[in-house]
């Protein structure tokens, strides 16, 4: 499943060619001078990006390197206009981000289903010989050729939309904390960067409402820089309403991982620490009631104004205050 998951590929992108113009003149049998009646061009074809809410992964474009609009049909006589070029619609996951390959400009976003966004303008097809006619030009034996379409390299980039994003180091405990609380089931192993590609979970809360999860490939100190997974999953991170935290309860010191995981998210982006967060200490089982309240005294010492909830994904310890919390972060205007 790994495998099928896409969130990068290039792509050389080429509209249509307009269509020429036509130079003909009005023939008949008994008009035989008559004068130009040649139509215009069809434009070239448009390379068009349209959001489909179906898909999650660019895998379909991983293999269709070169994206080409139809040229335009030229213009025929009776002042007939030629056909517009097809076409090519190509359909992404919501969460979409279309750079130029050249520049490095966002040049389109895609966040809504079937929202539409065109990258490349097919050429204008070129206009007829009726055009060109005028008191002194009787019959114009000539017509506008259509305009070339136009060529270009796009990086499409996946942010995953999700309302929690789920941050932590390898092995925090996430993957079993999203198949606890959503019907996901990502893979789960005792080792590091298990998680190789988001998971996203939706979770059931009350009175039949819900919310999306995603658990993210694990952070390491020096992700900004591209180490370990680095750009490619703090990129998910971006777009989260709500940034969970998750440290396990056996940590060394959880107030240094935290501070860690923050350095790292505001080395990347220093707007991410603009978004809400909330710490959940996973792994609490593992502990027993004294050691537990000394972990909870720590927290309100070293990271006060910071809420925090204990878990357990094993016992299902606070994940119902975990989700009540969640749900308050998300939506404070609903609860007072």
């Amino acid at each position: 499943m790994n495998g099928n998951f896409i969130d990068y590929v290039k792509i050389n992108c080429r509209s249509g060619k307009g269509g020429a113009g036509s130079a003909h003149l009005r023939r008949e049998k008994f008009v035989p001078k008559g004068g130009p009646d040649g139509g215009d061009g069809g434009r070239g074809g448009h390379v068009i990006l349209r959001g489909n809410s179906q898909l999650w992964t660019l895998l379909h474009l991983k293999y269709t390197r070169h994206l080409i609009a139809k040229p335009g049909e030229p213009g025929g006589r009776q002042q007939r206009s030629g056909a517009a070029g097809k076409d090519v619609v190509v359909e992404v996951p919501l969460g979409t981000v279309v750079k130029d390959a050249e520049s490095g400009e966002v040049v389109a976003e895609i966040t809504t289903h079937e929202q539409q966004d065109v990258l490349l303008e097919g050429g204008r097809g070129g206009l007829g010989n009726v055009h060109f006619k005028s008191s002194t030009r009787q019959t114009p034996r000539y017509a506008q050729p259509g305009e070339p379409g136009k060529e270009k390299w796009f990086v499409l980039e996946l942010k995953i939309l999700a309302d929690v994003g789920l941050v932590g180091f390898p092995n925090a405990g996430k993957s079993t904390l999203l198949s606890v609380v959503s019907a996901a089931k990502p893979e789960i192993a005792d080792y590091p960067f298990t998680t190789l590609v988001p998971n996203l979970g939706m979770v059931p809360y009350r009175d039949g409402r819900s919310f999306v999860m995603a658990d993210i490939p694990g952070i390491i100190e020096g992700a900004h820089r591209g180490k370990g997974l680095g750009h490619r999953f703090l990129r998910h991170i971006e777009r989260n309403a709500l940034l969970l935290f998750l440290i396990p309860a056996d940590s060394a010191d959880l107030a240094a991982e935290y501070s860690v995981l923050l350095q790292e998210l505001s080395l990347f982006n220093p707007e991410l620490l603009d978004k809400q967060r909330l710490l959940a200490v996973s792994k609490c089982d593992l502990l027993d009631e004294q050691a537990l309240s000394e972990i909870q005294e720590g927290l309100k010492a070293d990271l006060p104004g910071l809420d925090h909830v204990m878990i357990s994904s094993h016992t299902n310890q606070g994940i119902s205050r975990l989700k009540d919390l969640l749900w308050q972060l998300m939506n404070p205007v609903e609860d007072e």
